[in-house]
């Protein structure tokens, strides 16, 4: 008996792999488990057609994430902050504050999570922040910190 596995089975194949089992290996434990459907001619068409589907949809979100990124690497974005009495910033500038800013001055909407930015900025100058979008893509910009 064909089947195509719609989840990972240890020992046998993994998601989308069309595997020939015993029948009542397959019967029983794959298909009345939930593991695998059998392997009819409408059961791989659907299963090619959504794969094909998702290649797509894939390739547009990594195409409008190479656009994002050649924005981002454009964008200057400036935070006024106030001073402290030595002269340093008076707290530090949030990962929340550059995201609010991202889409107040650019209106370029990212996830304040996507800053990949391990120190505080606790002073003033310009600061280049890494942005992590996805599928292995970065994006960078650069932050004018400001004190007033």
């Amino acid at each position: 008996m064909k089947v195509l596995l719609i989840k990972d089975v240890k020992g046998l194949g993994k998601a989308g792999e069309v595997k020939e089992v015993k029948d009542g290996y397959g019967q029983n434990f794959l298909v009345g488990k939930g593991l695998a459907k059998v392997a009819t001619n409408e059961v791989l068409k659907k299963h090619a057609s959504a794969e094909r589907k998702k290649a797509e949809s894939e390739a547009q979100e990594l195409t409008d994430l190479k656009v994002l990124a050649e924005k981002l690497d454009k964008v200057k974005v400036t935070i006024t902050k106030k001073l402290g009495n030595t002269g340093h910033l008076f707290g530090a500038v949030t990962k929340d504050e550059i995201a609010h800013a991202l889409k107040e001055q650019h209106n370029l909407e990212i996830d304040k999570k996507h800053i990949n930015h391990k120190e505080a900025i606790k002073s003033t100058g310009i600061h280049d922040l890494d942005f992590k979008l996805g599928h292995g893509m970065h994006g960078t910009i650069h932050l004018e910190v400001i004190g007033e």
